[in-house]
């Protein structure tokens, strides 16, 4: 078990976020355990919105971000952190994910989740060690797809594959407990008006009933991609959970990165040799010693460009075979979605404390908390995070 003091690259006790050129940003933590969430990314602009509207978002993460450090504070597991986390944001009707889900261009809801870890779950010590994650896309009735996706990825007799999708993971997934709702559930005034926009069709009549209560920001102002969260816990191990309702007005059954091994997430952990004049010296006189590297990545964003790029382990693979830092890799792969014509960003951990959260979007709703249960949270590009 790791001690509550992370060692990092900088002495630096105070959580800080620092310019890092253009469109990024990156936050180093000193202390864990950690986690980081998104909302979504997309082309907000501060003038097009009201303080109170923005506010609603800052409290909705500040809302996950204690769920998930809950967990981590009692000694939790990170797998279960992410979820609760996640599990918020799905509830909540303001992000584009189960409750707040976009339409297809069939005016219909579909769900993905999925979820992954650097180790197996200590509380499940049958979990095999190949399998490294799971995910669900094509949910209509799964009322949380990330409580879902962890069910079914600790049911291995179950379910044994990676990835399932449509009746049959719902099906299953509610054989292990998991609620199934009627689709009008995920019916939101602002995501109809959305998707009858984006189709160049009226918005009325209305399937369901306006909402008066909240206000929304603009239709240019509403965050896209997913959201999700990544965790470090105290026993050094990460995990990621992301959800989404995929792109507003895709074409039916269309799936995206969020459910993409390696595109729209990633965790895993490997040994290295130790850099360093110390290990060098060592390496000369024959010893040769190790460190342990893991690394969790969770985005959001153009899906396809995800997909295209396979960015989430794209990042994981620049710091296991080119030596690159977190902030480094995750700058390089969000620039690199960038000259491709994809917008997004993403959230990524590793087991130091250190995070990025770089974007190339106007802004990115996203949050951090550390071991002292001080949510910091930002929406725009910007924005400092507090």
């Amino acid at each position: 078990m790791l001690g509550n003091k992370l060692k990092t690259e900088s002495s630096d006790e105070n959580l800080v976020e620092k310019p890092a050129g253009p469109g990024v940003r990156s936050i180093k933590s000193e202390w864990g355990p950690v986690l980081v969430i998104h909302g979504g990314a997309g082309l907000l602009l501060k003038k097009n919105s009201t303080p109170e509207q923005r506010e609603l978002y800052r409290e909705a993460l500040r809302k996950a971000l204690v769920a998930g450090n809950n967990v981590l504070r009692s000694g939790g597991q990170a797998m279960d952190a992410v979820v609760a986390a996640v599990t918020v944001m799905e509830d909540c009707p303001l992000f584009n994910a189960a409750h707040g889900a976009v339409f297809n261009d069939a005016g219909k809801n579909e769900l993905e989740a999925s979820i992954m870890l650097s180790h197996p779950p200590p509380s499940h010590p049958s979990i095999p060690t190949s399998r490294k994650g799971f995910s669900l896309s094509l949910l209509s009735r799964a009322k949380n797809p990330s409580q879902m996706v962890r069910a079914l990825y600790l049911e291995p007799s179950l379910a044994p594959h990676a990835f399932l999708s449509g009746a049959t993971a719902e099906e299953l997934g509610h054989q292990v407990g998991q609620e199934l709702v009627d689709p009008s559930y995920f019916w939101t005034e602002h995501r109809w008006r959305e998707h009858r926009h984006g189709l160049g069709l009226p918005e009325t009549p209305m399937p369901g009933e306006p909402n008066k209560d909240m206000p929304y920001p603009p239709l240019d102002q509403l965050p896209t991609g997913t959201v999700g969260a990544v965790a470090l816990d105290v026993n050094g191990h990460i995990a990621c959970c992301t959800s989404t309702g995929g792109k507003t007005n895709k074409l039916v059954g269309r799936i995206g990165d969020t459910p993409s091994m390696g595109s729209g997430f990633w965790a895993e952990s490997w040994s290295e040799p130790k850099r360093g004049l110390w290990a060098s010296a060592l390496r000369t006189a024959g010893v040769e010693t190790f460190r342990t590297v893991t690394v969790g990545v969770s985005g959001t964003g153009d899906g396809d460009y995800f997909i295209r790029g396979a960015t989430a382990v794209d990042l994981a693979r620049r710091m296991r075979y080119q030596g690159q830092g977190l902030k480094s890799a995750a700058e390089q792969v969000v620039e690199d979605l960038r000259q491709a014509g994809g917008m997004g960003g993403v959230i990524a951990l590793d087991n130091l404390g250190n995070v990025a959260m770089p974007m190339n979007s106007a802004g990115m709703y996203r949050g951090v908390i550390d071991s002292r249960g001080e949510p910091k949270v930002a929406i725009f590009e910007d924005d400092p995070l507090e």
